[in-house]
């Protein structure tokens, strides 16, 4: 059972919270400074930067926290994905005209605080729902919110490293070392 004292969250989601809490700092850290065009700016062979990861981040933790909350219809099946939808989904990875570093950060915080009281207030980590199909899932695979909510933590730690090693070849600076 959930416990909360004045607003804080004191179980194992407690413990989760402060872990997504810590990659998100990592992630968002690797673009102090900077400006629109730096963090738009590629710089390894990928078509990564800095702006894109972090709105692909919070494109797929808006999507897995519809997941929690709506269950499989929240997200597409493979076999309906368009072209358009992917050219939409490569869009989550590079600073479109117009966008900015202010607006992309807004926008993970906006997503974050969703996810945040969407864990404080769950009744169970353990309400599963069947995965959509895809070749990257198990056929008639399902995922409990606690196991959702370690896939953004995975996802959110893994991209802040990629960050963290765009953020060292645009400027030197580093975020993790």
């Amino acid at each position: 059972m959930t416990e909360t004292t004045n607003n804080t969250v004191t179980d194992e989601r407690a413990d989760l919270l402060q872990t997504l809490a810590k990659h998100r700092h990592f992630l968002r850290f690797t673009t102090r400074d900077l400006t629109d065009e730096q963090a738009g700016q590629r710089t390894t062979a990928s078509e990564l930067c800095l702006g894109g990861l972090i709105k692909h981040v919070t494109s797929t933790e808006r999507g897995w926290a519809n997941f929690i909350e709506q269950g499989t219809s929240a997200m597409p099946d493979f076999d309906s994905v368009t072209e358009a939808d992917y050219a939409r989904r490569a869009d989550d990875f590079r600073m479109l005209p117009g966008e900015t570093l202010e607006d992309v950060l807004a926008a993970y915080e906006e997503v974050a605080n969703r996810t945040d009281e969407l864990v404080a207030k769950l009744p169970d980590l353990n309400a599963s729902h069947p995965l959509p199909k895809a070749p990257w899932f198990e056929p008639d695979a399902q995922w409990s919110a606690r196991r959702v909510l370690l896939h953004i933590i995975a996802e959110t730690a893994q991209h802040a490293g990629h960050a963290d090693i765009i953020r060292e070849s645009l400027d030197g600076q580093k975020s993790m070392g």
